[in-house]
Order: structure tokens, then C-alpha cells, then sequence
């Protein structure tokens, strides 16, 4: 996989990077695997990247900061493009340690992290503080998939790490302002990776509330412009095709 691929570095907000590798052979036109570094007292990490991209992940954080003073590791939900390198992060940064929701802990990573996980608070106005960012977990269970699934929205930045939302096919810039809801309802098309249940619509619309400036994608270029508005109309997109089906 990572043969003759290479990891690009962008400043997608203040204090946030993206570690963007785009892997030629996924799809028609190329599929890209996206971390996300927040700088400051306590470096973030939201998104490993799969073991095999760890060399190139790892060498692209040591371009912002020494990879050993990582504090903190999260991710969507736990997939090996999200968490596939968390351990080998573990063992580089003494100090670091793996943050989810109380589900994702207690089905999973209590027994998968090498050092015990923490457990984020999900209770309402709480803030996770890492000196220069201040991040809520936000429960999104089976959204975009899997029943642990949850994101973090940066209140500092107006950033909401989206994880799978959005995801869309093709190289692509860092940043972009045009629409991502059409090229992600066209992957959907693709890779039906959807769970269309009864709470999509409405865990979109209470993530459209926070009105981020900036979605950071996983699988894409990061949006800047009305992200409440992206979340919106991709909850509508899915309700088209709900009802279509």
C-alpha cells in the first residue's frame, strides 16, 4: 500500500494539521487516508492511519512537533485506517495515551491499547483542554458507522474532525470551499458505507449546531465555509436516498 505514495503536510486552521496520503489504486481515481495534529500544551493526534502508513504519519508529525512530546491519540471509531498504527504511536510517545467515549472503551480499547485508555466525558458543555485547543467528544453512535463511533469539535478553531462524513473519492487540495455534499453522496453510491438508520438525520443536524467553520475529513479535502450548512444538506441527501431505496 504505501509503496510510491507520500504523505503531503498542511496547516488546514491554527494550530491544526493534516497529514493527507493519497493511495492511487483505491477506486477509479484514488482515495485519500487523512490525519489530523493539534499543536499546543498537549499535541492531539485524531486519526493513526493504518500500521503500514505509520513510517510516513509518524515522519510527517516530527515536521510540527518532536513525535515523542505526542500527548493524546482519538479517532472515529475503531477501524484500521483510524487506529491500525495507535499502538506503534504508543510505544514512540512515552507519555501518550488513547482518548474515546465510554462505549469505545469499554467494548474495545481497554483491551487493544497497550496502555490503558481514557475516557472522554460525555456529559454536556465538557471539554477536553489541551492548552492552545479546546475539544468536546460528541457520541455518534452507528454514525457514519459502527455502534462506538463518536467525533470532536475544536470550540478554539470552530473545527469539527468529521471523521467518515463527507468521504469522497479522488486527489484532492487541503482545503477547499466548494460543496462536498455531492461528491460524498456519489461515494456513498460507491461504498454504501452508510448506516441509513433512524438517527442519521437528526445526529447531523445536532452536529450542524455547533456551526463549524471547518470540516475536517477524513477521506477528502477539508472544507472551510458554512459547515452547518454541508452537515444540513448531507442529511438530506441521505434522506433522499433512504427513501429511494
Amino acid at each position: 500500500m504505501i509503496q510510491d505514495v507520500e504523505t503531503q503536510l498542511d496547516e488546514i486552521a491554527p494550530g491544526i494539521f493534516r497529514m493527507s496520503t493519497w493511495v492511487p489504486d483505491i477506486t477509479e481515481h484514488g482515495f485519500t487516508f487523512n490525519q489530523f495534529l493539534l499543536t499546543g500544551d498537549e499535541p492531539f493526534l485524531f486519526h493513526t492511519g493504518q500500521r503500514q502508513l505509520f513510517p510516513l504519519v509518524s515522519a510527517a508529525i516530527k515536521r510540527v512537533i518532536p513525535l515523542e512530546k505526542l500527548r493524546w491519540i482519538s479517532f472515529g471509531h475503531i477501524e484500521a485506517d483510524e487506529c491500525g498504527a495507535m499502538n506503534l504511536f504508543l510505544d514512540a510517545a512515552p507519555n501518550a495515551e488513547v482518548i474515546h467515549g465510554p462505549l469505545a472503551c469499554m467494548l474495545s480499547l481497554t483491551d487493544m491499547c497497550d496502555r490503558p485508555p481514557v475516557t472522554a466525558s460525555v456529559e454536556p458543555g465538557a471539554l477536553h483542554d489541551i492548552g492552545g485547543h479546546r475539544l468536546q467528544f460528541i457520541p455518534t453512535p452507528h454514525v457514519p458507522h459502527n455502534w462506538e463511533a463518536g467525533l470532536w469539535f475544536d470550540e478554539t478553531t470552530s473545527t469539527l474532525f468529521a471523521g467518515d462524513l463527507f468521504t469522497h473519492a479522488g486527489k484532492c487540495a487541503a482545503i477547499t470551499d466548494s460543496d462536498c455534499v455531492a461528491p460524498a453522496l456519489d461515494a456513498e453510491g460507491l461504498f454504501h458505507a452508510t448506516g441509513l438508520t433512524t438517527n442519521l438525520e437528526s445526529t447531523l443536524h445536532q452536529l450542524a449546531e455547533l456551526d463549524p467553520i471547518t470540516l475536517a475529513l477524513m477521506h477528502g479535502a477539508s472544507y472551510q465555509g458554512d459547515g452547518a450548512g454541508q452537515l444540513r444538506a448531507l442529511a438530506d441527501g441521505y434522506t433522499a436516498m433512504a427513501d429511494s431505496s
